[in-house]
């Protein structure tokens, strides 16, 4: 039994969806951020990062989004949510959800946490301004040299999928117009119509 750490409207929708997709068991717990819930004693045991998520397994715990997807996708084969027997093609996808992790998540937490980098508020403020340029560059690259069609590797669904389609949730809170990506805007579009994650969106905003 796998045990998904959680908070809504943040990055582990992308587990949570890939957990549906694979149609693994599993249970979750409700983390809440606006109660610190992740900086007290019972969660920093699981997660001594203080963030979500985090993946409980019969072999310990996970962190890291790509790591997770990565694990859930080899764990369950027959789902076919990575192309596990072709070392270059899962390569590619670890190379996608790395730049999700690595750099737009990282532009985009530049909005609500620029703490993390600086104590200056000018220079906290002058992140915040910076965000819908710095996402925005983001997209762009997306947009026209990342993603496929009818998903992110092609003709393929992969865990590429859930990671964009949750970081896509945030675009317009960013300062970003949807319009100028319409590639990504379908893709959103598509995702939002998979049982699979409506089922798992159902459950966090329940």
């Amino acid at each position: 039994m796998l045990t998904l750490y959680y908070a809504a409207h943040t990055c582990s929708l992308a587990s949570h969806i890939a957990l549906e997709d694979a149609g693994a068991d599993y249970t979750t717990v409700r983390i809440s951020l606006a109660n610190d819930e992740q900086r007290q004693p019972e969660y920093l045991a699981i997660n001594p990062k203080g963030r979500v998520p985090a993946l409980v397994t019969g072999r310990g715990i996970l962190t890291e989004t790509p790591a997770m997807l990565a694990f859930i996708a080899q764990s369950f084969p027959l789902a076919r949510l990575a192309p596990l027997d072709d070392p270059f093609l899962f390569a590619q996808v670890q190379a996608f959800n790395l730049y999700l992790c690595s750099t737009l998540h990282v532009a985009h937490s530049h909005r609500m946490r620029g703490h993390r980098w600086a104590d200056d508020p000018q220079a906290i403020e002058a992140m915040q301004r910076k965000v819908p340029q710095s996402v925005a560059a983001c997209y762009e690259l997306i947009e026209h040299g990342m993603l496929g069609a009818p998903w992110v590797m092609g003709e393929t669904y992969t865990i590429c999928d859930p990671y964009l389609f949750t970081m896509a949730q945030w675009l317009e809170g960013d300062g970003v117009d949807p319009s100028r990506f319409p590639k990504v805007m379908e893709h959103r579009r598509r995702m939002s119509e998979r049982l699979q994650v409506q089922r798992a969106i159902a459950v966090e905003l329940a």
